[in-house]
Parts: C-alpha cells; sequence; structure tokens
C-alpha cells in the first residue's frame, strides 16, 4: 500500500477556510483539515483534548468563514433533552400549542463538553446526528441542511462526567485528539494575545479576547461548501481502495485483543473522510495515505479490548499500529 502521488489541482474554498481560521487559531493544521472533512462530507467531529487549546475558538472561527447559522450549547449535569431539540409552548391567549425551536436548528452546532449531560440527554442528539431531523410532540421537523455536530469534550475530569455510549460514538465520524501547540505556536499565541486592545461597552472597557478578533467579514457563502461537497463526491475511489478499507474494518473484528471491533460505519466514515482529504490536498482520487491518516480518528473510538488485553497494558492504539502494519 505504499506510492507517490503529487496533487493537481487546488480548491479556493479551502485556501479561504484555512486562512481565515489561521488569523485567530495558530498551528492545529491536523484539526483544521479534521474541522473542513467533517464539512465537506456532512459528517460529524468529536473534539477531545484538555482545556484552553482553542477547541471552541476554532469551531467558531469555522463557522465565520463560511456564512453558516452557529450555535453553541453549554453541556451541563441539569440540561434537558428540551433545551437542545424545542418543545412545545401553550399560548396562554389562545389555548393553542406552538413550537419553540432549540438550538439544534442550525447549520453547525458545537456541543461543549458533551460528556457532562446525562445520558437522556446525549439520546437525543442521536436521531439529529443519524436522521438530520428531531421529533417535537407529535411533529418531526427537519434540520436546516448543511447540518453537522462538532463536540467537545475533556477528557482529564471525571466527576461530573458520563461516558459517551458505543452508540453515539459510532454517530461520530470522526474522533480527533488535540495535544498541546508546539513551543514556537505558543509563544505566537502569546503574542497575538498582547497586540490585543480594549473593548469599550458604554464607558467602561475589557480587555479582547480572541473570540472578539476573529474576522467575519470575508465569508464564504453556503452555496460554495455545496460546489465544494458536490466536487468531493466526484474524487475517485478505487476497488483496491475499498477492499483495502474493508480488509481493515473485518481486521478489527477477528483480533484476539479486540472485543468490539467496528461496524460497517467506519468502513463508510473511512471511504468518505479519504475522499474529503483527497480532495483538501488537490487530488481527484484517493491514495493509501489517506488510509493511514485517518486510520486514528475513524477507527479507535469503534473498537474496545478485552479486559485480558488491558491487563497486559495493551493500548487501542498500539493495536491498530499492528493492525496497520499488517497493511503496508
Amino acid at each position: 500500500m505504499t506510492a507517490n502521488y503529487t496533487t493537481n489541482r487546488h480548491s479556493p474554498f479551502v485556501d479561504h477556510v484555512r486562512s481565515q481560521v489561521a488569523r485567530t487559531v495558530v498551528g492545529q493544521d491536523a484539526v483544521v483539515e479534521r474541522v473542513m472533512i467533517a464539512l465537506l462530507t456532512g459528517g460529524h467531529l468529536l473534539l477531545e483534548g484538555v482545556p484552553g487549546i482553542a477547541k471552541t475558538l476554532l469551531v467558531q472561527s469555522v463557522a465565520k468563514a463560511i456564512d453558516l447559522r452557529f450555535a453553541r450549547v453549554q453541556f451541563t449535569i441539569d440540561l434537558l433533552p428540551s433545551d437542545i431539540v424545542g418543545s412545545e409552548i401553550l399560548e396562554q391567549k389562545t389555548g393553542e400549542f406552538r413550537i419553540h425551536k432549540g438550538p439544534i436548528f442550525t447549520n453547525l452546532l458545537l456541543a461543549d463538553e458533551i460528556n457532562r449531560a446525562s445520558p437522556k440527554v446525549q439520546s437525543a442528539l442521536l436521531e439529529a446526528m443519524q436522521e438530520r431531523r428531531v421529533s417535537i410532540g407529535d411533529t418531526t421537523h427537519d434540520l436546516p441542511a448543511p447540518f453537522l455536530v462538532i463536540a467537545t469534550q475533556n477528557p482529564v475530569e471525571q466527576a461530573g462526567t458520563f461516558e459517551l455510549p458505543e452508540a453515539q460514538l459510532d454517530r461520530f465520524m470522526l474522533r480527533h485528539r488535540l495535544s498541546y501547540p508546539a513551543p514556537a505556536d505558543e509563544a505566537e499565541v502569546v503574542r497575538r494575545s498582547l497586540a490585543l486592545k480594549l473593548k469599550k461597552q458604554g464607558e467602561g472597557a475589557v480587555p479582547m479576547s480572541a473570540f472578539d478578533a476573529i474576522d467575519g467579514s470575508q465569508r464564504m457563502h453556503v452555496r460554495d461548501l455545496s460546489t465544494a461537497m458536490a466536487a468531493v463526491q466526484q474524487v475517485h475511489v478505487s476497488d483496491v481502495f475499498v477492499r483495502d478499507v474493508v480488509e481493515l474494518v473485518n481486521l478489527t473484528r477477528k483480533h484476539k485483543d479486540i472485543e468490539l471491533g467496528c461496524s460497517p460505519r467506519a468502513a463508510l466514515a473511512l471511504v468518505h473522510a479519504s475522499r474529503a482529504r483527497a480532495f483538501i490536498h488537490g487530488r481527484d482520487y484517493t491514495i493509501p495515505e489517506d488510509i493511514f491518516a485517518l486510520a486514528d480518528d475513524v477507527i479507535l473510538h469503534r473498537m474496545r479490548l478485552t479486559y485480558e488485553a488491558l491487563a497486559t497494558g495493551k493500548t487501542s492504539a498500539g493495536v491498530l499500529r499492528e493492525l496497520l502494519s499488517t497493511m503496508a
């Protein structure tokens, strides 16, 4: 599965989003790529990382680079499903019910710290993420197009958190783990912070934050995103590539250290994500490198090791590397 290829086309859409995000977010190129893959495929993305590494800032920057409706929900233990989906409200004057739509009726929904909400609230997202529609009372409502959920979670804190069930994790096309920025990037973050000015509020003022510095003046239109999505659909996927993807997914079901292997949804996610990555890198065809680059984000959250494997110190990442090595 080793080959060398050259790029053969350039996407103004990709260049615009990258340049706009780079004005606010320093580094994090891999994360920006994953967000664009999610946008171009309509898949959902789970970002996992410690607080303070610009997860929320990144998502808001992407939303303002494109003319998308954006909503943010801060997940907490007392959140109710109706706080996300909406509810029926009785009008006292008329005696009739009207529909109050929740924040889920948007193009880009940021589910901040999703693992802090109860399982009942988490399950309220399942229908929306899978079917792009929600039920309020006896009525089913279609969600706006495009519709994308980007969720964040903190992997460190355990108190007051609820682990996402396998059924919901499988709804996320990608689960990307963020790390701390490189020292040079972190120094640039500090320098940019020092350059921020005061924001006047009446007779007072408060220091500007990085969120205030997001530039939303030059936005791509939603139709530009639709055009890019259509171009991704034209990226060629060979029969050999499909065979390799299916082989990798099947290996997760046969390995002695894996208790729960990947569902067919993993193969679909890996193929579609690979097409989007090829488009981002200027290719109109997928290559084996796409599988190796995306395997961690697509496969790891869909497989679970046996207790025996965990007891001997094995990790999901290590087992996945072992599987990939058999395909190299």
